[in-house]
């Protein structure tokens, strides 16, 4: 009987850091592939990348714990978040709290080794934007703006970690995952637009309103309109243009997916981001093979 309660109480606290649906960790992690290659011109020190690789999917959890703690009542009248762990009452917020805490202080022990104080010092500024992002969708017209800072900061703490200080380049790389963040997360809000309008929470489907469609195209359109100049600053080669145009044709299916503002559809695009990120992360890899 205590195996299996055990067992059941594992399986609410994988839930509730989102375990079962990799697709956050993902959208966090090529960001930070892109940032670790690209700063150390192709060839990143592997300890560093299997660092960040497991801090990425600690503190996705983290981010995802603290976010139902602060959106519990608000999960209530969605029906799609009405039964996580901390809203349907199976997790209690001491539990979670305690579960955050646990994933932080696991977080900060994988950078100590590391010696960098660039890192440790940017490293409690990621906390900071993970508990804070959930606030935002009280006041902020923008939160997947918010969020594209939260889930890109690894990008910065990449170039910490390899140049020990942060380049123009980390920051023109933050701004084009702040682009991309508010593409597929606007695509996500659109699945729960009238929710989000019934309960008072703020998104980016809500703001854009009937433009929706055309801002997340427009957001894709900068993004890689900027990956160019970045590619052009670093002198990257055919293979770096050929990962940005499959992300093109990418951006151009979600668009046929959008376009009638389907729920089903809409989370589709989104979950296929993954693809997005990883064709552009395949360019610059594949780039610097060939050199």
């Amino acid at each position: 009987m205590e195996i299996s309660l055990l067992k059941e109480r594992l399986g609410l606290y994988e839930r509730l850091m989102r375990l079962d649906k990799p697709i956050g960790t993902l959208l966090l992690l090529w960001p930070t592939l892109w940032a670790l290659w690209l700063s150390s011109g192709g060839k990143p020190d592997w300890t560093v990348v299997i660092i960040f690789m497991i801090g990425t999917l600690l503190m996705r959890s983290a981010g995802c714990v603290i976010n139902d703690c602060a959106d519990r009542d608000f999960d209530k009248h969605v029906k799609r978040t009405q039964d996580r762990p901390v809203t349907s009452g199976k997790v209690t917020l001491k539990e979670a709290f305690a579960l955050f805490i646990a994933l932080l202080l696991c977080s900060l022990a994988l950078v100590l080794p590391l010696r960098n104080l660039l890192v440790i010092e940017l490293a409690f500024v990621a906390v900071f934007l993970a508990i804070s992002y959930p606030l935002t969708k009280r006041f902020f017209a923008l939160p997947q703006a918010y969020l594209g800072i939260a889930f890109g900061f690894g990008i910065p703490m990449s170039y910490a970690a390899h140049l020990h200080h942060l380049p123009l380049e980390a920051w023109w790389l933050l701004g084009i995952n702040i682009f991309w963040s508010l593409a597929y997360d606007t695509e996500y809000a659109m699945v729960d637009r009238d929710d989000d309008l019934r309960i008072g929470i703020k998104t980016s489907a809500i703001t854009f309103g009937r433009f929706d469609v055309v801002a997340v195209m427009f957001c894709y359109a900068a993004m890689l309109s900027l990956f160019v100049g970045l590619g052009w600053r670093y002198g990257m080669g055919p293979a770096f243009y050929l990962g940005l145009s499959a992300a093109a044709a990418i951006s151009i299916y979600h668009w046929r997916l959008i376009r009638e503002r389907e729920r089903e559809n809409c989370f589709k695009a989104f979950m296929h981001n993954n693809w997005y990120g990883g064709a552009i992360f395949a360019g610059i890899a594949a780039d610097y093979l060939l050199r």
